[in-house]
């Protein structure tokens, strides 16, 4: 039997500073080329290159909300900074630096250890250093801000999609969603795929806990594509803020999107709704024009990500899946709603 995950809720005495220093201050690090000052002042100082424009995006993980109280705290210090990477990715930018704001129940230093492993594991994995943050006691709160840059001219804004673009989408979607109905128990994951399928299936899990970001592509795409965004809240949601941004509408082909095997399994309805609805994936949802096809398949060779090209967008508004029969009917492009 695997040992329970530390709890952040175990009392150990600690002063503020010390924690911080213990656990989050790394001074044999190597100083990052766009960090002219990092932690231990009253602000980082980042130094993005010259003709560059600096990114920014927030992202907030709450206890209860966002994930479940016994969940692996080496998984959550990757998965919270892995959500903005995927901010980063989705903009086309390349990353420069992180601050952490963290609220604890208390200090534990067990816990504590194993959040920062998971956590510096990614951000050395992309050159994206620690430069400040805070820490208070709390309910469990991870919040992260990371900075990144790029090219004037070259963001994958949402508002810049085009009629007649293609729609791509990196990866697959649905593996989180259904990790999570198991975790759940909810039965119509638990009736097809067994009680064991955590254990048996173990990439599920490793999806919903270890998303990755995809920053090798988003870089790729950045001038190239038209349009982007990271899939957080299911792709039928996220593309229609694509949708609704640029006043257009959209055909997903409903046989282009690619199924885990884990998915295969699953009665028609209950696939369908974790391939278009399910949250987490942290894949790219991106637009480009159809004469980029060759240019779009070598960043994606480049990048070493999976690629598909799943449908169209066109001038009439709406949300549109065409089955194998080529019938069309509307979806719906919702998505997780933090107060739905």
């Amino acid at each position: 039997m695997n040992a329970p995950a530390p709890s952040p809720e175990t009392p150990r005495p600690a002063g503020e500073f010390d924690l911080i220093r213990r656990h989050f201050q790394r001074p044999g690090q190597p100083g990052a080329p766009g960090v002219a000052l990092g932690i231990g002042d009253d602000c980082a100082l980042l130094a993005p290159r010259a003709g560059h424009q600096l990114a920014v995006s927030t992202d907030m993980l709450v206890e209860g909300r966002h994930f479940l109280p016994d969940a692996d705290p080496a998984a959550l210090g990757h998965k919270a900074l892995a959500v903005n990477l995927s901010d980063l990715a989705a903009m086309g930018a390349r990353p420069l630096g992180f601050t952490l704001a963290l609220a604890l129940p208390d200090a534990n230093e067990a816990w504590l250890a194993a959040f920062a492993s998971g956590l510096f594991a990614l951000a050395d994995a992309h050159a994206c250093p620690l430069v400040g943050g805070d820490t208070t006691r709390g309910p469990l709160n991870l919040c992260i801000t990371v900075f990144g840059e790029l090219r004037p001219g070259h963001a994958l804004r949402r508002d810049a999609a085009q009629a007649g673009d293609d729609l791509y989408l990196s990866g697959r979607t649905g593996e989180a969603r259904l990790a999570l109905a198991l975790l759940r128990g909810e039965a119509w994951a638990l009736d097809t795929l067994g009680p064991l399928a955590l254990k048996t299936r173990p990439e599920l899990r490793q999806r919903l806990d270890r998303p990755t970001p995809r920053l090798a592509l988003g870089q790729a795409l950045a001038g190239l594509a038209h349009a982007a965004i990271d899939v957080s809240d299911g792709l039928a949601g996220d593309l229609g803020h694509i949708l609704n941004a640029s006043h257009l509408g959209a055909e997903i082909r409903l046989d282009a999107l690619p199924v885990a095997p884990a998915l295969q399994p699953l009665p028609p309805a209950q696939q369908e709704d974790c391939l278009l609805h399910g949250g987490d994936d942290y894949e790219l949802l991106f637009t480009a024009a159809p004469d980029k096809r060759e240019a779009i398949e070598a960043a994606a060779r480049d990048s070493a990500t999976p690629v598909t090209r799943i449908g169209c967008l066109m001038a009439p508004p709406g949300l549109w899946l065409v089955q194998a029969d080529g019938q069309r009917r509307p979806v719906a492009a919702r998505g997780f709603d933090h107060f739905g």
